[in-house]
Formats: structure tokens, C-alpha cells, sequence
């Protein structure tokens, strides 16, 4: 029950984040959204200063650290309402979660089989190239019904 639960999760969150995906949203302007989105309405920095209760220096900081960023979520969300904005945060995937998972199974496979082929290499009992690949994706299939967290366990890249 448990592993379709989270199979169901899974799949609920690459839905949503497929929408991020297909967005096309626009990069983040050199200085900042802040100041960009405060320039294009016409608006002061004291202005903008005023309508969040802090001095136009802060402003002004504010701005340089969203450029950095070193910029908060409260702060920008908070220059976000003074600006007549909503702020809207993701985390956005180069690939789709369920594909990230198959091909760390396959990296944590491959690495595993490597190791046990070379053994085997040593002790002249190799196998044909078709038999590794295939216990090699037989491998990943097993690691994908166990522990997805045993994936993450292994020393290689992202």
C-alpha cells in the first residue's frame, strides 16, 4: 500500500511541476525583479521605501542583494506586495522526478555491476555484454521497489 501511495505522490508532483516546465518562464532580469518591476511602474525607490516602512537605503540593498542572490523569500515576498505582486516559488526539475529516478537506479546499477563484473573478469567467469546490460536493468528495477532513499546512499554525481 505504501509503495502506491508513494508512487501516486510521485506521479501528483511531476503533474504540477510539468506546468513549471512547460512555462517558459523568462529569465530574471540582471538587477533584479524589485527593481525592474518598481522602474517599470514609474516607482521611487523612497516610494517604495514608504510602502514597506523602511528607508530608501534598504531599498536599495534589498535590490542589490536580489541582484546577488542573497536575497531572503520573506523580503522579496514582502517587496513582492508593496509592488502589487505575488511571489511564486519552485523548485523546478530539469527532467521529470519518476525520469530522475530511473536513471540514478541505472547509475547505482551500473556502479554496482561494474564492480562485480570485475571480479568476475579476474576469475575468467565474465559475461556477455547483452547478460550485463540485462542484469544491469534488472538491478535498477529491484532498487526502484526498494528504498528510494538506498539511491541516494551511493558516491557519485547529481
Amino acid at each position: 500500500m505504501k509503495s502506491n501511495f508513494t508512487e501516486l505522490k510521485l506521479r501528483q508532483l511531476d503533474t504540477s511541476l510539468d506546468q513549471w516546465q512547460k512555462a517558459d518562464l523568462p529569465s530574471r532580469p540582471p538587477s533584479g525583479w524589485i527593481k525592474a518591476i518598481r522602474e517599470g511602474l514609474g516607482m521611487a525607490a523612497s516610494h517604495l521605501a514608504v510602502r514597506l516602512g523602511v528607508k530608501p537605503s534598504t531599498v536599495t540593498r534589498m535590490e542589490g542583494s536580489e541582484a546577488d542572490d542573497t536575497i531572503s523569500l520573506g523580503t522579496l515576498r514582502r517587496a513582492a506586495e508593496a509592488l502589487g505582486c505575488e511571489l511564486q516559488y519552485a523548485l523546478v526539475p530539469k527532467q521529470n522526478l519518476a525520469g530522475a529516478l530511473e536513471n540514478r537506479a541505472m547509475t547505482v546499477a551500473r556502479q554496482q555491476m561494474a564492480a562485480i563484473s570485475h571480479t568476475m573478469a579476474l576469475e575468467a567467469q565474465s559475461t556477455s555484454r547483452e547478460s550485463f546490460e540485462a542484469q544491469t536493468r534488472a538491478l535498477a528495477e529491484n532498487l526502484l521497489k526498494g528504498s528510494r532513499r538506498s539511491l541516494w546512499r551511493q558516491k557519485s554525481s547529481p
